[in-house]
């Protein structure tokens, strides 16, 4: 950590985020239709898996040793591999007796992810006992490849879980290599080898953004650490190249909005890069590239804690994971204040870090569990979170929980203002994005007084006719956060409906509470007193019909659901709009 606390201690390059004054516009990104074509190619691509052509394009020799073992540079989950020892596999919260284990029995998404993404050799080598680990290792690969190594299948070879199986095969292959039975060592290595050709063809195929980086990636360490790989490592690093420049936006976000999905990038060419130095040779220019642009884009991101704000359906992720992905990329930066196209805007002031989502939703074609939170923010108070959105729908659907993954993506589980109980933009069941917010304007300055932003968008327009303006100031001290929420009168009148003369449209201006941090609504109903877990006493006042103290979640960053508390603050909106100004105060 920092020792402003604002996040994980950094050096070296500083990002380029001058303020810009004056108001901008930020449209959505082009393509917002569902990825009909991407699910077309897939249904083709999986129909040639059936076809002798298909299995003779992935055959042949498997290579003889590798040229180098790089160390894995993310360390495993210990007590997952201690359970692993003991002979039962945890995952997204179910549990399996390897003994047991049938790799083509039907299970939650995130079990079926770790088990074919061969992540569990990361969490044996964690345990240190290598002689039980290399046995278990064993035991269980061997099973998967009876099952699934000779014939790519679905959710199996996906490209990214290709990928990830890929990558752990070549970094923990002492753990599978060391054994005596020679059949069992010919199988991994031709299982490299098949891996490797069937990602050769598929890398591309993987949908933008983190999956694809990391196909790439794969090859990439392939084409360094397989002997004869020479002409592999040429195409792979071209395909990297290209994949990085579709996975980021110019201000180095990533296309899906998703920090925890930035983050995925990073921990990507962290593996790159340790497939490199095992063979003594430096990363690409244009990785190093895409690093400098994506550090600051992540660490604009994290909260006060170090640790990243649940943007876009992703998990909390702590410090330690996020320094992590710093030190295997070798990645150095400030900060991004004011961003782009990535679309976050980050206000310092003392103590206080406050984080603004200030664009559209990502495009549908590249969004998976995207999320309706336009204008929500999250704030933290040195290095705790005091106000929060609940995160974790991409982990509530690992889990096989959809209802709650489609809860965790409303405009209702973030910190803004929702109107008529809709969200700002419609969510799509199979975790696409329908119409909604089509531009967000956006206007910041910087004074004495401190950081102010102005920003509206048009996500109920269409239904409504308003446009919802947020104005933040959060001053200098960082002690005072001042906030109004108005809804406009759109300049084109409805598209779904009409003004009924009369008409008084309810609002709920929602904030969602840090874990711990405890609210006690005043017997006026307009306002409350927070109580952080160190003892820290906030006040939110506001002027509106009345002010509650609800019950809520929030997703940690092992995607455990953890019981809070939310501020709601209800209204009514005539036809002419309506504002509700209100604000939060550090007691002193």
């Amino acid at each position: 950590m920092s020792g402003d606390g604002r996040g994980p201690a950094t050096n070296g390059h500083e990002a380029q985020d001058e303020i810009d004054p004056g108001k901008r516009l930020v449209r959505a990104a082009p393509g917002a239709g569902a990825p009909l074509a991407h699910q077309v190619a897939r249904w083709f691509e999986r129909l040639t898996w059936r076809t002798p052509l298909h299995d003779r394009r992935l055959d042949g020799q498997h290579p003889p040793k590798l040229l180098a073992v790089p160390a894995d540079p993310f360390p495993g989950d210990e007590l997952a591999g201690e359970a692993l020892l003991e002979g039962w596999l945890f995952a997204a919260g179910e549990q399996r007796a390897i003994a047991e284990l049938d790799p083509l029995a039907p299970a939650r998404a995130g079990f079926l992810d770790y088990l074919h993404g061969f992540a569990w050799l990361r969490d044996l080598a964690a345990t240190g006992e290598r002689e039980r680990a290399a046995a278990a290792a064993e035991t269980l690969a061997q099973r998967w490849l009876m099952a699934h190594g000779d014939r790519p299948t679905e959710p199996a070879w996906r490209p990214e879980l290709a990928a990830r199986r890929l990558l752990m095969l070549l970094f923990h292959a002492p753990l599978l290599l060391s054994s005596s039975n020679m059949v069992a060592r010919s199988r991994v290595l031709t299982a490299v080898a098949r891996g490797a050709r069937y990602l050769d063809r598929a890398a591309d195929k993987a949908p933008a953004g983190a999956p694809r980086v990391l196909a790439w990636g794969a090859v990439t360490a392939a084409g360094l650490l397989l002997p004869g790989g020479e002409t592999r490592r040429a195409v792979a690093e071209e395909g990297l190249a290209r994949a990085l420049g579709t996975a980021l936006f110019d201000d180095g976000g990533v296309v899906s909005r998703s920090p925890a999905q930035l983050l995925a990038v990073m921990e990507a060419i962290g593996l790159v890069r340790a497939a490199y130095d095992a063979r003594r040779e430096p990363l690409p220019a244009f990785a190093s590239g895409a690093l400098a642009q994506m550090t600051p884009a992540l660490l604009g991101c994290a909260l006060g804690d170090g640790g990243l704000a649940s943007w876009q359906g992703g998990l909390p992720l702590d410090a330690t994971r996020v320094n992590d992905a710093l030190q295997a990329s070798g990645a150095f930066g400030r900060p991004l204040r004011q961003s782009r196209n990535w679309g976050y805007q980050r206000l310092c002031a003392g103590a206080t870090v406050l984080l603004v989502d200030a664009a559209p939703p990502p495009a549908a074609t590249v969004a998976d569990g995207g999320c309706a939170s336009t204008l929500a923010i999250e704030l933290s108070d040195g290095d705790e979170r005091l106000l929060v959105g609940c995160g974790g729908a991409g982990q509530a659907r690992a889990r096989g929980n959809d209802a709650m993954a489609q809860a965790l993506r409303t405009t209702a589980a973030h910190s803004t203002l929702v109107m008529a109980d809709t969200n700002s933009t419609a969510l799509n069941p199979d975790g696409t994005l329908g119409r909604g917010v089509t531009a967000v304007e956006l206007a910041r300055q910087e004074s004495e007084a401190g950081s102010r932003i102005e920003a509206r968008h048009d996500g109920y327009a269409r239904r409504f006719g308003f446009v919802h303006q947020r104005t933040l100031l959060l001053t200098s001290d960082g002690r005072e956060l001042r906030g109004e929420d108005a809804v406009l009168p759109a300049p084109q009148p409805p598209r779904w409906g009409r003004r009924v003369e009369g008409a008084m449209t309810p609002l709920a201006l929602r904030f969602h509470l840090g874990p711990g941090v405890d609210a006690v609504a005043t017997a006026d109903a307009q306002a409350a007193m927070l109580r952080t877990p160190r003892g820290v006493f906030w006040q939110l006042r506001a002027r509106a019909d009345r002010l509650t103290v609800e019950d809520s979640v929030w997703t940690d960053p092992s995607g455990r659901l953890v019981p809070t508390k939310q501020i709601v603050i209800d209204s009514l909106a005539p036809a002419g709009g309506a504002t509700i100004a209100w604000v939060l105060r550090r007691a002193r």
